[in-house]
């Protein structure tokens, strides 16, 4: 390879990456992730003998977080050339390891025995990055690790064999409700800085209806987060039509018509896409392989792994039905949500008609609040299921479970929400016997706990856009 192009090539590319070892200007963006300050706080915990990953769908800030880390480091008196940036997925770094990369840094740049901090963007293109990383973080104690990856590039059989301890993963999914109203500088409500959902469970009737008005300013906020997601390049358009654009072409089809080839080999990419639009179109739904199989022409096995590689990339959620009362569950079959409803918006061409369609905005909002749910839970490593029973047909949306607790969460988006005594919620309550269960609405009047005869669990009634921003608040509270 050495014949091929001049190493002072790759090291014009560095230089071009890395503007701060010359002390060209650059420009970081002022508002932060939440997990920039968790990234931030474990590369300079020198204790810590791991490399950081932060993974995610596309589009969500990772590449940001690096150059906002470098900067900070810089600000705090790290010397600028100890800090070096790599997208690996530049054409011509492709073409070498990381180890003839960082060799190329040190003979040039910065020596091998000073305190390096390598943040690296989209590690999955480097050749053999697992086997590479683990012999920097065993060798080199003095290099100091940052990671991306939009694919799901810790593949557990490969940690398996060289990970395993030597990474530590901070999740970053799209921007929860709390951060978009942050990025779009909008006014925030007049609650404490620290209030999260077990707090609004101890309120009384007084207290539901003063900070239901505290947050009735966002209602509209909300609609709009609805529609353009959690993007941070489109969190910011008005131009519903413009940011669904953009996420069809460096969202949807980067990931279904490069990386899936790239990085996971698949050769027949329609196939691919037709099963990605069956699942827009059927967001939230319970998914039997067969007919999805028989409806794309595609066979049961080509379905079940593109299923697979969906999730690894970060485009989809699957939640597995819930074994309750030891009652084994028969022909599971899974429910599939997109990470982000504004995908959905955008590959279906839904705009602003959605807002008054009771069946799409149930859709919408029951994703937007899984996403929540993931997210805010996700230290927790719960198991995030649904439940139906076979029987009667009854369903319960989502249920976050782990040792210490049950949560389940009916999302009922629309006017006059009344919890039924024969409701799918009420019957799991019966047999699950929670402490407490969520019923998700719309409407801020729609806001309160609720005793029922006969059933120990309370159920507390809350608005949507309400839910959302506490979890996203407490979101921010635990990784910090």
């Amino acid at each position: 390879m050495k014949d091929f192009f001049d190493r002072n090539e790759v090291v014009g590319v560095l230089h071009g990456f890395n503007p701060w070892w010359s002390g060209k200007p650059y420009s970081v963006p002022e508002f932060r992730r939440i997990a920039f300050g968790t990234c931030l706080g474990y590369l300079e915990d020198r204790s810590l003998k791991r490399a950081v990953l932060l993974t995610g769908p596309r589009r969500v800030g990772k590449t940001t977080i690096l150059t906002q880390v470098a900067d900070s480091l810089i600000q705090k008196g790290s010397d600028p050339k100890s800090i070096v940036y790599l997208s690996l997925d530049h054409p011509l770094l492709k073409l070498l390891d990381l180890r003839q990369i960082l060799s190329l840094y040190h003979e040039n740049i910065y020596p091998p025995d000073r305190e390096t901090f390598l943040l690296l963007d989209e590690v999955q293109y480097s050749k053999e990055w697992e086997t590479e990383v683990k012999l920097l973080v065993d060798h080199q104690p003095n290099c100091r690790i940052l990671a991306t990856g939009s694919a799901s590039v810790v593949h557990k059989e490969k940690l398996a064999e060289s990970g395993v301890g030597r990474w530590i993963t901070v999740p970053i999914p799209t921007l929860s409700f709390y951060e978009f109203i942050h990025i779009r500088g909008e006014q925030m409500p007049d609650i404490p800085p620290d209030m999260r959902l077990a707090d609004v469970l101890k309120m009384k009737a007084p207290d539901f209806t003063d900070l239901a008005a505290r947050f009735r300013p966002l209602l509209p906020l909300f609609q709009q987060y609805l529609l353009v997601g959690g993007f941070p390049e489109t969190a910011r358009q008005k131009n519903i039509s413009l940011c669904q654009r953009l996420l069809r072409e460096d969202v949807v089809e980067r990931v279904l018509k490069r990386d899936m080839t790239a990085l996971f080999g698949v050769r027949n990419v329609n196939d691919l896409e037709k099963l990605f639009i069956y699942l827009c179109l059927h967001s939230g739904g319970i998914l039997a392989v067969q007919p999805c199989a028989a409806a794309l022409g595609a066979t049961m096995t080509t379905v079940n792994n593109h299923l697979a590689l969906l999730e690894q990339a970060n485009l989809v959620y699957r939640l597995p039905p819930a074994e309750v009362g030891g009652k084994r569950v028969l022909k599971a079959r899974n429910k599939y949500y997109l990470v982000d409803a504004a995908l959905r918006n955008a590959v279906l061409l839904r705009g602003e008609e959605i807002l008054t369609n009771s069946d799409e905005m149930g859709i919408v909002a029951e994703t937007t609040v899984l996403r929540h749910l993931y997210a805010h839970y996700y230290r927790d490593m719960p198991e995030i299921v649904y439940w139906r029973d076979v029987t009667t047909n009854k369903e319960v949306d989502i249920i976050v479970r782990s040792p210490k607790y049950s949560l389940p969460f009916e999302v009922k988006y629309r006017e006059n929400p009344d919890i039924r005594k024969d409701s799918g919620l009420m019957t799991f309550c019966r047999i699950d016997k929670p402490k407490w269960a969520f019923w998700v609405t719309k409407n801020d009047r729609d806001f309160g706990t609720v005793a029922v005869d006969g059933v120990e669990t309370v159920f507390l009634q809350i608005p949507a856009h309400i839910l959302c921003y506490l979890l996203g608040q407490a979101e921010r509270l635990y990784w910090s």
